[in-house]
């Protein structure tokens, strides 16, 4: 079956192309990375679960990927946390670079191929920077040097911004200096202070301005002309207007085909960020909830919109990831005693027929902007089909159709899930991962429920009916589900109620 073209949003032309590669065949991607002063938190979750899955569409349809995610692990941020815990700011940028690899690890999120460090690219930024003032954009004051955006007319080119919304402190990392020609020039090469890490120069020691790095690195690692640079709508302005210009100053055939950018976590439809002190870092919601659940929830709201972040929504994300996996789970029981013999046949027309129309869906809804969302709910029907044909199945060879139609629906979910990241390790792993979350939500031990379940079934035998079902919902109000099955009953994770 051919794939529909591939359409992304550029948010450089505001509108939906078609993708066509510079080179056939290779795609060429940078992500900003984080600046790492503290734990990562759920708004860089979104980020890069978002070009993960754009890394493994491109991977699944054949593309051959050099994708390259940076750490700014140089910074004012960087530098001010350092100094209060007494730290080597180089070395707390590397602790948490470390942390933010785990996170993103746990997230089911694949290695880029190349993770640049600034304080490994000193060289190459300032060699960027020697190009920019020697073609006439920048100016140096003092040891500082700055971009000036009087003499770049296409400034604004990529957020639309009129100049005069240009004020000092533009994403928090431009300083109001007297100095500058324009309050909105942005520092490039920033002159040594006291008790901060630098470097030799031709301006006098210093280090870099927040901007520039992304522009020597992707330089470095991609060209001077590239497919996709891609980061949170946050970074529209200014770190990525910066940087057009910066690229373009320095090299004026710099061209990046397709900016992308994701929307915000939001709680309580509030974006959330460190600075408003009301986020959550990845590893206080994997504490609580399976990373495979966090993965699911920021995959079901497209890309480029705001997610509203709630624990109800990661609850509803727990059960569907539990569903899909018991699903998983009980088919390849089912099927365990038939891999090896290699079992012929025609899957039968009406599964064939839900199997094709659920791929060409799928190809339909990532092709059009990576539509994960209604991937997600698409594959509900598979799974139906996989629990309604289980019933039917007594395990006999007999049965050799229903064999056959479980083999074709449990290689297509994998395959999709495989394309998503949602294909954690063995089904038998991922449950009880899920289930020992649900239990700590709970605050309580197996051994606590199971002898609940005791309880309730003394409770039954004697009659005594409000007692049993005071047992169950408690345990229900509390995300345990008790099962009343022919072996006897079985507890599992389930939403608690609103």
């Amino acid at each position: 079956m051919e794939n529909p073209e591939l359409i992304l949003f550029n948010s450089m032309s505001k509108q939906k192309e078609v993708f066509k590669t510079r080179v056939e065949g290779q795609v060429s991607m940078y992500v900003c990375g984080v600046t790492p002063y503290d734990f990562s938190h759920i708004g860089h979750a979104r980020a890069y679960v978002a070009f993960d899955v754009l890394y493994r569409h491109l991977k699944h349809l054949g593309y051959e990927v050099k994708y390259v995610r940076n750490f700014t692990d140089i910074d004012d941020k960087i530098i001010k946390r350092a100094n209060e815990s007494g730290e080597d700011p180089l070395s707390l940028s590397r602790r948490f670079s470390e942390a933010f690899l785990q996170d993103v690890a746990e997230l089911q999120c694949l290695p880029p191929t190349h993770e640049p460090r600034v304080s490994d690219h000193i060289e190459q930024i300032k060699d960027m920077i020697t190009k920019i003032v020697k073609n006439g954009y920048g100016y140096t004051i003092e040891g500082d040097v700055y971009f000036s955006i009087d003499r770049f007319p296409d400034y604004c080119q990529l957020s639309g911004r009129k100049l005069d919304d240009n004020r000092a402190g533009g994403g928090g990392r431009v300083s109001v200096d007297l100095r500058k020609q324009n309050p909105a020039d942005f520092a490039l090469w920033k002159a040594a202070k006291p008790g901060e890490p630098s470097w030799d120069s031709p301006w006098g020691p210093g280090r870099p301005g927040w901007h520039i790095e992304c522009s020597a690195m992707s330089a470095q690692y991609l060209g001077d002309a590239f497919d996709i640079h891609g980061g949170g709508k946050d970074l529209i302005f200014p770190h990525h207007e910066n940087e057009l210009a910066q690229s373009r100053a320095a090299c004026p055939e710099h061209k990046v085909s397709y900016w992308m950018h994701n929307g915000f976590v939001n709680k309580d439809n509030q974006k959330m960020s460190k600075s408003d002190d009301n986020f959550f870092t990845i590893r206080d919601i994997i504490a609580r909830y399976h990373p495979l659940a966090l993965r699911f929830f920021l995959m079901h709201t497209h890309y480029r919109s705001d997610v509203n972040y709630s624990d109800r929504q990661l609850e509803t994300a727990s059960d569907r990831v539990f569903y899909i996996y018991q699903t998983l789970y009980d088919c390849e029981q089912a099927l365990s005693p038939f891999r090896q013999e290699n079992i012929q046949g025609q899957v039968p027309t009406d599964i064939k027929e839900l199997i094709d129309k659920f791929q060409s869906d799928f190809s339909a809804s990532m092709s059009d902007d990576l539509h994960t969302a209604t991937v997600l709910d698409d594959l509900m029907e598979p799974f139906k089909a996989i629990n309604s044909n289980l019933k039917k199945f007594k395990g006999k060879k007999q049965q050799r159709p229903l064999i056959l139609t479980l083999l074709a629906l449990e290689k297509t979910v994998k395959d999709v899930l495989g394309i998503l990241g949602l294909l954690g390790s063995s089904c038998a792993e991922v449950l009880e991962q899920l289930k020992d979350k649900a239990l700590s939500r709970a605050g309580l031990t197996e051994e606590q429920v199971l002898q609940l379940i005791e309880d309730r079934n003394l409770a039954r035998k004697n009659k005594e009916y409000e007692k049993s079902d005071m047992i169950r919902k408690e345990l229900y109000d509390k995300g345990i589900a008790l099962m009343d099955e022919p072996k006897g009953t079985v507890w599992r994770p389930c939403e608690p109620p609103e």
